[in-house]
């Protein structure tokens, strides 16, 4: 978590002096999203962006009520939700705009909305020639509240900026026709480090608050420090002769007496199957091979050249022991997909342990979430048990 607030702090002072909001959605790329709400809010982000408006009510349970923008698509249907959660909307259509109006004029409340403009992504928004539009005639609704107006870049992680350029241009001429609109953002972490002129009024970072660049195209131009590591133990440890095989399809065989150790991590657990006989671990500060398929709950490692190694040795998956250092982005190269893709996938059995200057403060599992002054009453051997992946 230290080195979560101090990415915060650093892409916060990125910014010119604009807001920073952090994206939590997708439990916080993988990382916790209660957790990392509030190490964010603590660090200095001033609110908070999901995706839906189930992420902004589990938020919302969790105590937390600084402002929750949900950055997607939610429908008229849950206009009253919304409300009694007290959550941002982003708005594309008079229907929706109509609903919430109906939810505030009835409640005497006053809801701030987002406008989402589609500058070019064609993606989710509405587009730019249409915005103003539907800005004026939220302006003119009672009980809403245009806050913000925002779009988001197809490109600005590649070197060439030509595409971001004119989709930032084409959203700044819909903001000069809506000129009361207070809060203008565009800039997600890839335009934060590499056009912070591009700042306005918010940012909203998501990989890069997780220590991640999001391409090799984007400049270093910040320390950022990975925040997650994902760890697991030996379980079982065989001795294999020359030929016999490993896992499901036999595709890997022992080209010598081999030693096989047991890990209790899957695809299911967010290890990928692409992973099979070419990605790696770490095993005391050593590099030891995935062999054989990966398995929807556990998968093994060649450990035959690990001296000493034991059952209930660490095994990290990503992250550093010793010397030694697998990135998020190497696994992710190694798959064929993203960073994000890797982060997202790591799934909800697999406990958090969060720390403060090496210290467990909380922990989540499935069934047990511990906080601060709670976990550190919770004896250490309790902390180290937990569902069989091991922990992120």
């Amino acid at each position: 978590m230290d080195a979560l607030a101090d990415n915060v702090r650093l892409l916060k002072s990125r910014a010119n002096g604009a807001a920073l909001l952090a994206v939590v959605k997708a439990n916080a790329y993988g990382h916790g999203a209660v957790a990392v709400a509030r190490a964010a809010l603590a660090a200095g982000a001033d609110r908070l962006g999901v995706i839906c408006v189930d992420e902004g009510e589990q938020l919302r349970r969790a105590g937390i009520t600084e402002p929750i923008l949900v950055m997607g698509h939610t429908s008229a249907g849950e206009a009253q939700r919304l409300a009694d959660l007290s959550l941002t909307p982003s708005v594309v259509s008079s229907e929706m705009a109509l609903a919430l109006a109906r939810v505030a004029s009835e409640r005497g409340i006053e809801m701030p909305v987002h406008l989402k403009v589609d500058t070019g992504l064609n993606r989710y928004g509405l587009p730019a020639s249409e915005a103003a539009d539907l800005g004026r005639r939220l302006r003119d609704l009672a009980g809403i509240q245009t806050e913000g107006l925002f779009t988001h870049f197809a490109s600005a992680d590649e070197g060439d900026k030509g595409y971001t350029v004119e989709q930032h241009k084409l959203f700044l001429a819909v903001a000069e026709q809506l000129d009361w609109v207070p809060i203008r953002h565009v800039s997600n972490t890839a335009t934060l480090l590499d056009m912070p002129d591009m700042s306005l009024e918010m940012v909203r970072p998501g990989l890069g608050i997780y220590g991640c660049y999001p391409s090799t195209h984007v400049k270093r131009s910040l320390p950022l420090r990975p925040v997650l590591s994902l760890k697991g133990r030996i379980a079982r440890l065989t001795s294999l002769a020359p030929g016999e095989s490993v896992s499901y399809g036999r595709t890997w065989r022992a080209p010598r007496p081999s030693l096989i150790g047991l890990l209790m991590c899957g695809y299911a657990d967010g290890l990928p199957r692409a992973l099979s006989n070419c990605g790696s671990v770490l095993v005391r500060g050593r590099r030891a091979p995935i062999v054989g398929r990966v398995c929807m709950d556990m998968c093994m490692v060649d450990v035959s050249d690990i001296p000493d190694v034991a059952l209930d040795d660490e095994v990290v998956i990503i992250g550093r022991q010793g010397e030694e250092e697998i990135s998020t982005d190497e696994v992710a190269e190694l798959c064929g997909t993203i960073s994000y893709e890797i982060l997202c996938g790591i799934s909800a059995r697999v406990p958090r342990l969060y720390l403060r200057q090496g210290s467990i403060v909380s922990k989540q599992t499935l069934v047990l979430e511990l906080q601060d002054e709670a976990a550190a009453n919770v004896p250490e051997e309790v902390l180290a048990e937990g569902p069989s992946p091991g922990g992120a």
